[in-house]
């Protein structure tokens, strides 16, 4: 079986964004931050001293922003899977909602707005000494 090449992206992805995390990757990039500022006296501070750091920092964070987004992208998939799971699961839940970050801006939009009104209702029925427990009828 032959691994694509979206797998091996994946793998290598997780494992990178797992290091980076590390507090020794943290303290070695400090590490070589004060190796590359002591050396400052022996290059005279010069330009080409400064472009060393610059450039190396450009990359990594240009490399690091690729990272990043996929590790969010899977942690956003794998979070909204599971909060269509508690919503299918939960009795009285509105079944709309699964999937709802598909839909468009105007459709979260209304259901915000939905949301909203009941937050209110519900600080409203606080305020008179009434619970704020409530679940949709079914």
């Amino acid at each position: 079986m032959q691994i694509k090449t979206t797998d091996r992206y994946t793998q290598f992805a997780n494992t990178a964004s797992r290091m980076c995390g590390r507090p020794k990757v943290f303290f070695l990039a400090v590490f070589f931050v004060a190796i590359w500022l002591l050396t400052g006296p022996f290059f005279h501070f010069s330009d080409t001293w400064q472009l060393i750091v610059n450039t190396v920092s450009s990359v990594v964070t240009f490399l690091m922003v690729f990272l990043i987004q996929n590790e969010q992208n899977r942690d956003t998939k794998a979070i909204q899977l599971k909060l269509d799971e508690l919503i299918r699961a939960t009795q009285g839940a509105h079944n709309a909602l699964l999937d709802l970050e598909q839909d468009e801006d105007e459709t979260l939009e209304d259901f915000r707005k939905r949301y909203k009104a009941i937050a209110a209702a519900a600080r409203d029925e606080l305020r008179k000494g009434k619970p704020d427990t409530d679940s949709p009828d079914a």
